[in-house]
């Protein structure tokens, strides 16, 4: 007897349209799933393209563009400039002498410990102008108490009444400079400065009210957008000044040269 082959029965037309179902089917899962990834990553481009827009849109009305200045919103010292500055002296004077510093900054300490007289003189003789840049970026390192936005507003406030007051209030923090990572001088402390410099009791009492600490921020900001990277940064007539800032004569010398021209 021969023996019995097992063959493989072929396929029925009904078990092939359900293996054609079966496989239409899956392609169409496959198809769906890969609609939804396209979908999602397609969501997610479009989420970080509008954070990337908002971030940027943020920027430039934080820093007022890359032209804008100070903000016309605020309320703005008189005598101010555009970049940010209270100037103090005579406009006629020969040279302009840009003083960028923070009334917290150890280092703008030192610099007018070094330059302040020297600086006075020439204000005073009327070869140089200044233009004081109150930065306040320095709040952190006072405790809580936001030292250097207070004494830059103080400062801002008395110079809208008082170029001359104001620098000698200036000079007056520098002389009694707190120390990093302190609580800073008190409100009552600036203004029993204030009026050692020469203010009137109604001129610090405007100091609470703090009517110039947007103008100092912005002025902050302009300084940041301007090219300065810290403090005391020094530019005569426009240049930075890149001699030594913490010995005296260094700065005094090139004062007198851009003022002999």
């Amino acid at each position: 007897m021969s023996k019995t082959s097992k063959n493989t029965p072929a396929s029925s037309p009904g078990s092939r349209r359900e293996a054609l179902r079966t496989q239409q089917q899956a392609r169409a899962r496959a198809a769906a799933r890969t609609g939804r990834a396209v979908k999602a990553a397609w969501i997610a481009g479009l989420t970080v393209i509008a954070l990337m827009v908002g971030v940027i849109a943020w920027t430039l009305v934080r820093a007022g563009g890359p032209t804008a200045g100070i903000s016309d919103s605020l309320t703005v010292p008189a005598g101010a400039t555009s970049g940010g500055a209270v100037v103090v002296g005579q406009a006629s004077a020969p040279v302009t002498v840009s003083v960028y510093a923070d009334f917290m900054c150890p280092w703008c300490g030192r610099f007018e410990r070094a330059n302040g007289d020297a600086l006075a003189s020439a204000v005073e003789a009327g070869t140089a102008k200044l233009e004081i840049h109150p930065m306040a970026f320095l709040d952190e390192m006072s405790a809580g108490t936001r030292y250097s936005s207070r004494a830059a507003n103080a400062f801002v406030t008395l110079a809208n009444d008082d170029p001359a007051v104001a620098f000698r209030f200036h000079r007056l923090l520098y002389a009694n400079q707190p120390a990093e990572n302190s609580a800073g001088l008190s409100d009552a402390r600036l203004a029993e400065l204030a009026q050692e410099a020469g203010a009137t009791p109604a001129m610090t009492d405007r100091f609470a009210a703090q009517t110039y600490a947007g103008w100092v921020e912005d002025a902050t900001q302009q300084a940041w957008d301007d090219g300065v990277t810290g403090t005391p940064t020094v530019k005569i007539n426009g240049q930075t000044f890149t001699g030594d800032l913490f010995t005296a004569g260094p700065l005094a010398a090139a004062i007198e040269a851009a003022a002999r021209g």
